[in-house]
């Protein structure tokens, strides 16, 4: 299978200030994880949005997928009960 190619809205660099480094290390290993395999367990559909969610701990990765060019857009990373919720 083709391996996609990440790339990260400029908002997400603020989002990753935000977050210990250890578990910045973590997310940064997982979204690594998702350019070999973007639906992979655990990786959901948001209902009403052409995004996905992986989950990390506390932590959620806000994704948009284009299949048809093979690249990952990552939008959004933070805590789980503030990442849904518009900026």
């Amino acid at each position: 299978m083709a391996k996609y190619k990440i790339t990260f809205k400029k908002s997400v660099a603020k989002d990753l200030r935000n977050i210990p480094n250890k578990d910045v290390q973590r997310i940064l290993q997982r979204i690594d994880s998702l350019a070999e395999s973007p639906r992979a367990e655990g990786c959901i559909k948001l209902t009403g949005h052409q995004h996905y969610r992986a989950r990390l701990g506390v932590y959620r990765i806000i994704y948009e997928l284009r299949d048809d060019v093979l690249i990952i857009n990552i939008i959004k990373i933070g805590h789980g009960s503030a990442v849904y919720k518009p900026s």
